[in-house]
């Protein structure tokens, strides 16, 4: 399998599995809290949404027309993932290098690196605001083990990457024998015990 290939199909799995989560949200739990200070569930889901669009301003691009997040998370969710994966399925998008604030990487890999990623944890996030299973899939978990151990500091300070842009929170410690999907959320800066 192409490299290419193996980024869509992770996202695919990543972007289904986050939709089934927001497809599960009851309509009086959106205001919920969520692990991300500050975010309620609807939060969560906006900030996927405003991911996707930042994977297409390296290309002079725009989330197309969506759904309110107000009146239809789920919608626009669908569409910025119909706009991204468009990205991934055109070989010549998915191969142009763009400087990222982690240095110079096709578009591929960083949607691969940032919102593909990003999902995986927000989607524990979305599950833990709305009483859903915050399993995350074990293999999941161990392929982001090793970056997440590697996390720079520089990577934690609020606003390192623009005005109210954080990163990463401050690494929550967890028992070096809790299991590896607690010990990979402390170092995402989550409590998997709150």
């Amino acid at each position: 399998m192409n490299t290419m290939t193996a980024i869509a199909d992770r996202y695919r799995v990543r972007a289904d599995a986050f939709e089934s989560k927001v497809a599960a949200v009851r309509a009086g739990q959106w205001e919920s809290g969520s692990p991300c200070e500050e975010w309620n569930a609807r939060d969560v889901v906006g900030h996927i949404v405003d991911m996707h669009g930042a994977m297409l301003r390296p290309f002079g691009r725009d989330l197309g027309p969506a759904p309110s997040l107000l009146d239809d998370p789920l919608g626009a969710f669908r569409a910025a993932r119909a706009d991204v994966e468009a990205v991934l399925a055109d070989p010549v998008l998915a191969a142009t290098e763009h400087e990222t604030p982690m240095g110079k990487m096709t578009a591929e890999q960083h949607i691969d690196q940032v919102v593909s990623a990003d999902m995986v944890i927000h989607g524990w996030d979305l599950a833990r605001a709305t009483g859903q299973d915050d399993t995350i899939d074990p293999e999941e978990v161990a392929r982001m083990w090793p970056a997440a151990q590697a996390i720079p500091d520089q990577m934690r300070i609020p606003g390192a990457f623009g005005p109210g842009i954080v990163v990463f929170g401050p690494e929550v410690k967890v028992p070096e024998d809790a299991p590896l999907q607690d010990r990979l959320l402390g170092l995402m800066g989550r409590d998997p015990n709150a």
